[in-house]
């Protein structure tokens, strides 16, 4: 024991034994923790229900054996009597270097993670596009703050650079303005939920069709005379929006129609609810309703009010009952009338 003793005294008083003998035992530790990350922490990891502890621990594993290697040298750096500044700063950068890695594999195992359950779950494209820019955001966000931690480790004044770093984003951001409100507004679509893809609607600019695509500029719409536009993200992000699928794919179609004076309200009524209870895409649920609503200069004013099961029956409905009431109108001799205007005429004697 004595022996053991005085052999480590000799090592421990010689500088460069000293830092040999650090290093190695880094060396055992960092093989040691990474032989636990991989033969313990991944199996437990597997086993529960959450999927942030395997990525986390995905990114690790490679990583923690140089973070420890690294925090060894530069341990063993301290106990020389010189102090070399320039080998310290770069053990230092390289510890700077090694958490940037880390920081960087995370990006990039939560980014395809995310990326393989969005692109299942959802029919648009605005995510598969979403989240690859928003990992090369972030990556270079890391990458700018990893490079200013290690200037700064090597005493370089980086104000100047956060300076003109300041200037050139006020620029840049000026100059891709749109842009940027494109792709924000697709993001907040994105997470709303305002719409989907195969949706009805109708903008507030009157264009009315079908979701195609929602991208991360812009958002597809193919009308019902099968033309396509495209309408950027960020007019839609603030415009209203009729959504004909929400908060389900049932409608209601509304026919206007108008009888002649001194007709019969009630029989109008009767007349009609039989012609259009007839029809098969006219759900029994909620009721059928014919409402009078106005008298007009010409004529006394009805609405028939129909519930349709499918969003998509809705024009070919209100066809059909525009055409049974005609019908029924007619077979029931009850008059549509027409604007007419009475001209008096005086003679003198």
């Amino acid at each position: 024991m004595k022996a053991f003793t005085d052999v480590f005294q000799f090592i421990w008083d010689n500088d460069y034994l000293r830092f040999l003998l650090i290093v190695l035992i880094s060396f055992i530790a960092a093989f040691l923790i990474k032989l636990i990350v991989a033969k313990i922490l991944k199996p437990l990891a597997r086993k529960t229900k959450t999927k942030i502890d395997d990525l986390v621990i995905k990114s690790i594993s490679s990583i923690i054996f140089y973070f420890v290697l690294f925090l060894g040298i530069k341990n063993g750096l301290q106990h020389f009597e010189f102090q070399s500044p320039i080998l310290r700063n770069m053990i230092d950068s390289c510890i700077i270097f090694v958490i940037l890695l880390f920081i960087l594999r995370i990006i990039n195992n939560f980014a395809e993670q995310w990326l393989k359950e969005w692109k299942v779950k959802t029919r648009t494209t605005a995510d598969e596009r979403l989240i690859p820019l928003s990992q090369k955001i972030l990556k270079a966000f890391v990458i700018i703050l990893g490079v200013f931690f290690i200037l700064t480790s090597w005493n370089v004044n980086i104000t100047p650079l956060l300076t003109g770093a300041g200037i050139a984003g006020i620029a840049i951001g000026l100059a891709v303005k749109d842009p940027i409100a494109n792709i924000l507004g697709g993001i907040q679509l994105v997470l709303d939920k305002t719409f989907k893809v195969e949706d009805k609607v109708e903008l507030e600019s009157g264009e009315m069709g079908m979701i195609l695509d929602i991208g991360l500029r812009s958002t597809k719409i193919r009308t019902f005379d099968n033309e396509t536009i495209y309408v950027p993200n960020g007019y839609l992000a603030n415009a209203k929006i009729k959504n004909f699928t929400q908060p389900d794919v049932s409608i209601r179609v509304n026919v206007n129609f108008g009888v002649e004076y001194g007709s019969d309200t009630e029989k109008v009524r009767q007349v009609v609810l039989s012609a259009l209870s007839q029809i098969d895409t006219v759900l029994s649920e909620p009721k059928l309703k014919v409402q009078f609503i106005n008298m007009n200069d010409f004529s006394l004013d009805f609405v028939a009010r129909a519930w349709v099961k499918q969003y998509t029956d809705a024009y070919a409905t209100k066809l059909k009952m525009t055409d049974e009431i005609y019908k029924a109108l007619g077979q029931a001799n009850i008059g549509i009338p027409f604007p007419t205007h009475t001209v008096y005429t005086k003679t003198s004697d």
